[in-house]
């Protein structure tokens, strides 16, 4: 027949349900594999936590938790996670937006230093630190002239903070906000409303998992930040010292009920962060 062109014929694969299913054996090893690996690093290093914690007795452990040093630091921790977190939630939605709905140049270059925190050691950001503010630093004669004081204070630890925990939000909302595009909102601003409107009912509903999963994410690093608080902080008992910080010094003076029962806190953190983080996570996908 003419201008009949024949359809190629294709051979269904047969074999397709090979690629996702696998032996009985097979699966039986890689389960085992990754239960063994999770007890071993993860359950077990948990439970012990908890079990050093209550050695020598739950009064010992009461007495540890309310002991002034250790309240001090789980204040201040929780101190620099409330500046931390919506400091880092109101750069991490500009950044997004600005990567997200606009085309400028520089553009890569502004992504490349967003994600620098993730590629500098935290130690060496705290040394910057203390080299831009420390006593000999470059501003430290003007700040110790005006009485102010970054280096081994609260200051110091939230910038240094800040800086390790910069890329959570930001990271998280990018993505999430170039796959969703900018017709809701250009339609909402033809339909004359103002930006902020345009934020609060259009861009804000859509991205309101996405931004809470990178609050979760940042706030867990705040709360666990260790090595560019240590080298700012001074380590200054019932002053400076964060939580881990203050689980370091007591590990060290030996005191080790002490130090597992602050511990023990952050390990319930670090639990209540995981669940709401897998919620979140269910709550995008059930979204989408």
């Amino acid at each position: 027949m003419a201008g009949y062109i024949p359809m190629q014929q294709t051979n269904p694969p047969l074999e397709s349900s090979r690629s996702t299913t696998e032996p009985r054996l097979v699966r039986f090893f890689l389960i085992a594999i990754v239960i063994v690996f999770l007890s071993l690093f993860l359950v077990l290093p948990l439970i012990a936590i908890f079990v050093k914690a209550f050695d020598k007795g739950i009064d010992v452990y009461f007495a540890s938790i309310r002991h002034p040093d250790a309240l001090a630091a789980i204040k201040l921790t929780l101190i620099v996670a409330l500046i931390i977190v919506p400091l880092n939630a109101i750069f991490g939605i500009a950044a997004a937006w600005l990567v997200s709905k606009f085309d400028f140049k520089g553009k890569n270059i502004l992504i490349t230093i967003i994600d620098l925190p993730f590629a500098v050691s935290p130690v060496i950001a705290g040394l910057v630190f203390v080299l831009l503010f420390g006593t000999h630093g470059f501003l430290g004669p003007w700040l110790f002239e005006h009485d102010i004081k970054i280096i081994f204070a609260v200051p110091g630890i939230v910038l240094a903070t800040l800086f390790v925990t910069l890329p959570f939000v930001a990271r998280e909302l990018i993505p999430l906000m170039q796959a969703q595009g900018s017709a809701e909102e250009e339609a909402s601003f033809t339909l004359g409303a103002n930006g902020w409107k345009t934020f609060l009912f259009v861009t804000l509903p859509k991205i309101k998992w996405g931004l809470l999963y990178g609050v979760i994410l940042c706030n867990a690093r705040s709360i666990g930040e260790f090595g560019a608080v240590s080298v700012v902080s001074g380590h200054i008992r019932g002053l400076t010292n964060t939580m881990p910080l203050h689980i370091e010094i007591l590990y060290n003076e030996y005191q080790f009920s002490a130090a597992f029962a602050v511990a023990s806190l952050m390990s319930i953190l670090a639990i209540v962060t995981l669940v709401v983080k897998n919620f979140i996570e269910w709550k995008t996908k059930t979204n989408k």
